[in-house]
């Protein structure tokens, strides 16, 4: 096996208006199981950002822990990144934007990273309306430690160990919207054709744009119950010794009709129920949002598509009227403007 990624690409690929083919805002090939979801998430940030044209050194990407936050290594290499520590991607994506608005702000989460240990971050980033895509892959369980039950997964739902889950999901969409967030929107790692869109949208927003993605993890979505299960299979072999491995699985897709219901099989043969918004979906509605998407929890379904948007917002920039200029860019007049200055501020204070 190769960690390396071919440098071969057709030498007639179409090129964006930059004069970049799409090999350009690749990343390095990756270490994810083969299927998952992420890698789908993926390949739709990278075709979403040659669509607009973007060019990848003014984009910053951020992330935490967990296998949501490797991603950022698999697109996009010529861009500036930054790998925090476990739930604090918030705080470090906060202190960037303030010191240089000019970029683009990616910000990779899991639903551990984000519902669980970066809760207190995630929710005050969309309260202050930061400037920034913030991109939650979320497949219900904790994939680097062994498939345990995230915040997010549903209540009944089985963990691999076949545990039952007791309690409530967070629901990620429905808080950011309470929290004022002015872009929500989810969607379906397989949904290709909504999900470009939605990236670019999200892009384009001034402000804090959340995107919900539903991402199987192809390796703990397997239960006790299912005849595809590791434990399943070992009871029925005979062998010398135990063997673990995780299995080649297909990139689950979809592809459905707005307005339309489309039940889709899990690799563990679970089936989960995603709805997507009619075409003529009013998003500037808050309120409406919060009732679809409660009557759509009702049912058992995800709905899927841009879910709320503030066309007026004002950024956090806008907010606290901080500078245009970058701090890197800032000369000494503008930090040291001076001893009358400074006493006009402190008398100001008095």
């Amino acid at each position: 096996m190769t960690y390396l990624r071919s440098t071969f690409r057709h030498p007639a690929l179409p090129k964006n208006e930059l004069g970049y083919s799409v090999d350009y805002y690749e990343g390095s090939l990756s270490t994810l199981c083969a299927g998952c979801g992420h890698d789908s998430i993926n390949a739709a940030i990278v075709e979403a950002c040659w669509q607009m044209n973007i060019e990848p050194h003014k984009v910053a990407k951020l992330s935490g822990i967990g296998c949501s936050s490797k991603s950022p290594a698999y697109f996009l290499s010529n861009s500036h990144g930054f790998n925090s520590v476990h739930g604090r991607m918030p705080s470090v994506a906060t202190g960037a934007n303030l010191a240089n608005r000019d970029l683009i702000y990616f910000g990779v989460s899991g639903d551990g990273d984000t519902a669980s240990i970066g809760m207190g971050q995630a929710v005050h980033v969309v309260r202050r309306n930061l400037n920034m895509v913030y991109l939650v892959m979320n497949n219900g369980c904790y994939g680097l430690t062994k498939g345990q039950d995230s915040a997010t997964a549903d209540v009944g739902s089985k963990s691999k160990s076949g545990s039952v889950n007791l309690f409530e999901a967070i629901d990620l969409a429905s808080l950011a919207i309470e929290l004022g967030a002015t872009f929500v929107a989810q969607s379906f790692s397989g949904d290709k054709e909504q999900l470009v869109p939605l990236l670019k949208a999200a892009m384009h927003h001034k402000g804090f744009a959340l995107l919900n993605v539903i991402s199987p993890c192809v390796t703990f979505n397997n239960n006790p119950g299912s005849t595809k299960s590791y434990d399943y299979v070992r009871e029925h072999i005979e062998a010398t010794s135990t063997v673990d491995f995780v299995p080649i699985s297909r990139e689950i897709l979809a592809s459905y009709e707005a307005g339309s219901v489309k039940d889709l099989t899990m690799h563990d043969g679970t089936t989960i129920h995603l709805h997507k918004l009619e075409k003529n979906w009013d998003p500037l509605d808050r309120f409406s949002a919060i009732n679809a998407m409660q009557r759509a929890k009702q049912k058992g379904e995800i709905l899927t598509g841009l879910l709320y948007l503030d066309e007026n917002s004002q950024d956090l920039h806008e907010l606290i009227n901080t500078t245009y200029r970058p701090l890197n860019k800032l000369g000494e007049a503008e930090l040291c403007p001076g001893s009358e200055a400074l006493a006009k501020l402190n008398a100001s204070l008095r």
